[in-house]
């Protein structure tokens, strides 16, 4: 992967849009991404377009010009960001195409995540006790999580006090405004123990990345950030997560768990060596359940961790240092190609107020949904 650049980024903030179609938020994401690698849309020889909503992404191409370029759709839950990245990597890789793009974008309806159970394989009656509705499953996962390692509602509200305190600092992200522990502990319980503010919403956004072979990178920008890994992993049997119908007698780790592994062999490097960190933070519960996943801490160090800052923008290990889903949303098919942004925005050292110090040289991307799937991706300069 280290003979890959990321060489272009760009991002439509996540939000509520009006009338505008999701395709054309994935344009503006992709015109900016082509302006940040200086080329222009006809250099383009590969794209990955992905999303959940939009039925045929690949018509993007519509919108930037009929170039007779290959383009493909992406769909794999909430690892679709990366799917994309890593398909567009490997077209470069394999020799495909000198610059790549990989593109996400989505349009939701307000509301949870909601459909009927028969679409993944699973018992109406799982759709009846309302485990299809992602937000009760989060609610019982962490709650378990906590009764297991000591972890209190407090150390919820801290990590999604913290994501919006970084949401407040990003010009992009959605939901600007600071909220302090109480706040969020005082906002209505959806599903215990998680209330309102702990929660991520589904809304609108675009992202994109430009890739080309590293040794090329030099024509289009003077700080390439370079893919040193990407993994992704299903859940194995012994696995409890999401659209798992039972809870098994013995357990086995989680698809984060595989797929950070396997990233960090892919790099060479380990979690000590992580000096960016992009979660996913679902809900607040699952930011902290994958960080001790992920491998940056030990199951329920998160309590000690959160309540010293560690976590914060100038703390050990900054997490979702641009606010996160909690702060920005998900529109599933950019979700993980705003995490990509993010961190190339890091790395370069343009982040402004929300910008890590001492320079951050590796950046860490976590991507974790339905049906049990985890993707990890790891970049550097």
């Amino acid at each position: 992967m280290m003979d890959v650049a990321i060489v272009g980024v760009g991002l439509h903030p996540f939000g509520r849009h009006g009338n505008k179609s999701a395709l054309e938020m994935g344009a503006d994401a992709v015109r900016e991404a082509l302006t940040d690698a200086g080329t222009q849309w006809s250099d383009v020889q590969s794209v990955f377009a992905g999303s959940m909503e939009v039925t045929n992404p690949e018509a993007i191409v519509g919108q930037l010009g009929l170039t007779g370029v290959p383009a493909r759709a992406v769909l794999n839950g909430c690892a679709t960001g990366n799917t994309s990245l890593t398909m567009a990597a490997q077209s470069v890789a394999h020799g495909e195409a000198g610059l790549a793009l990989a593109v996400g974008l989505d349009k939701h309806p307000r509301g949870a995540f909601a459909a009927d159970p028969s679409v993944s394989g699973l018992p109406d009656w799982y759709g009846q006790a309302g485990l299809f509705l992602t937000t009760h499953f989060f609610g019982m996962k962490i709650t378990r999580y906590m009764h297991d390692h000591g972890i209190t509602v407090r150390t919820l509200a801290r990590v999604a006090a913290k994501n919006f305190r970084n949401g407040a600092a990003n010009p992009r992200a959605w939901r600007r405004k600071e909220m302090s522990e109480d706040e969020i502990l005082g906002s209505p319980v959806l599903n215990h123990p998680l209330t309102q503010f702990m929660y991520c919403g589904p809304n609108e956004g675009a992202a994109a990345a430009l890739l080309c072979p590293a040794d090329q990178a030099h024509r289009y920008t003077d700080k390439p950030v370079y893919l040193r890994a990407s993994a992704l992993r299903s859940r194995r049997l012994g696995a409890f997560e999401l659209l798992s119908p039972s809870l098994p007698l013995k357990s086995v780790p989680s698809p984060t768990v595989d797929a950070s592994q396997a990233a960090y062999a892919q790099a060479g490097i380990g979690p000590e060596d992580v000096d960016v960190i992009q979660l996913q933070d679902t809900d607040a519960g699952s930011e902290l359940i994958h960080m001790a996943e992920n491998g940056f801490c030990k199951d329920g160090a998160q309590e000690s961790l959160l309540a010293d800052g560690e976590t914060g923008i100038g703390g050990r290990m900054p997490v979702n240092t641009d606010g996160g889903l909690l702060a920005n949303g998900e529109p599933v098919g950019a979700s993980g190609l705003r995490q990509i942004y993010e961190l190339v925005t890091q790395l370069r050292g343009r982040a402004g107020d929300r910008q890590v110090p001492g320079g951050p040289k590796v950046g860490y991307a976590h991507l974790y949904g339905a049906p049990g799937t985890a993707a990890v991706a790891i970049l550097s300069t």
